[in-house]
């Protein structure tokens, strides 16, 4: 048996991680499979959790001073349907687990779990997005690319819970967003992309790319991205190869029993192309 506290308030929830130790717990999609054991079995949890869905400080999604602010507990099928949200994320929402699973997963549970085939980070970390961290100390704000330091690991200290996701509004227009896996949804991903752009006056002002489960970290390269900003779609089409050269030298994919490092490579490196293909033949036809 494990014990679980049902805290009345944010502020009661920071006190049982602190004093207690308690593992958060908002969905549990992730956590009950971490922890699983043979089937039939009741998973094994290191201790004590604390149950975060019911807390409204944590289940909103406002919009203040033109920054987003996403409840670290909002359920994905809420964040699917919010029309507020980019259309990056809404989609990779749509296809992470099953209808009914994405009635209680939640993007802070995604965030904490920090796979490498988080199909909620990878687009995020498209978004530029920063995290709302709240413990005993007081609160701090953080990029997602900074939180999230390898496979499974973060800089949560055990005193504090990831409390909201913030990200600007997209003005991309140009987005794209792939998941490969053995369905389309309720599997977990092979590998993901997820890009956008935004072009004005035949110029791409903006562009961003982020590949998911092809290296420790979700994979973007910002020297890249700002290289091909002012670029036009001829000048992309030119740099093609050049710029998929450079991905290929960071991108170190693992095998596993979902698929093949091999594969992951190969199939990331083409996605990335089609997307800048697409984004260049698009701007020729304008």
């Amino acid at each position: 048996m494990v014990d679980a506290y049902y805290p009345g308030s944010l502020a009661e929830a920071l006190e049982l991680r602190t004093e207690r130790g308690a593992i958060p717990f908002a969905g549990g999609t992730d956590l009950m499979v971490k922890y699983r054991r043979p089937a039939g079995v009741l998973p094994e949890l290191p201790g004590p959790v604390v149950l975060l869905g019911h807390l409204d400080e944590l289940a909103r999604i406002t919009e203040e001073g033109g920054i987003l602010h996403i409840g670290a507990a909002v359920p994905l099928s809420v964040i699917e349907s919010d029309r507020r949200l980019p259309y990056l994320l809404r989609s990779s929402a749509s296809q992470m687990a099953s209808p009914a699973l994405r009635n209680v997963a939640t993007l802070g549970g995604n965030i904490g779990n920090a796979s490498p085939a988080g199909d909620g980070i990878c687009a995020l970390a498209a978004l530029d997005a920063r995290l709302r961290i709240a413990g005993s100390q007081g609160s701090r704000s953080i990029s997602l690319e900074e939180f999230i330091t390898g496979p499974g690991t973060t800089l949560l200290r055990e005193d504090e819970l990831i409390t909201e996701i913030t990200l600007r509004p997209s003005d991309c227009t140009r987005v794209f967003y792939r998941k490969v896996g053995t369905r389309k949804a309720n599997a977990l991903s092979k590998l993901s992309v997820c890009a956008d752009a935004a072009v004005q006056d035949g110029v791409i002002t903006d562009i961003r790319i982020a590949l998911g489960a092809v290296a420790p970290k979700v994979l973007r390269m910002k020297d890249i991205e700002e290289s091909l900003r002012g670029s036009t779609p001829e000048e992309l089409s030119e740099r093609i190869p050049d710029v998929l050269a450079a991905y290929e030298k960071h991108i170190r994919p693992i095998d596993d029993q979902r698929s093949t490092a091999r594969y992951r490579k190969t199939a990331a490196l083409r996605l990335a192309e089609e997307f800048l293909r697409n984004l260049s033949e698009e701007e020729n036809r304008e």
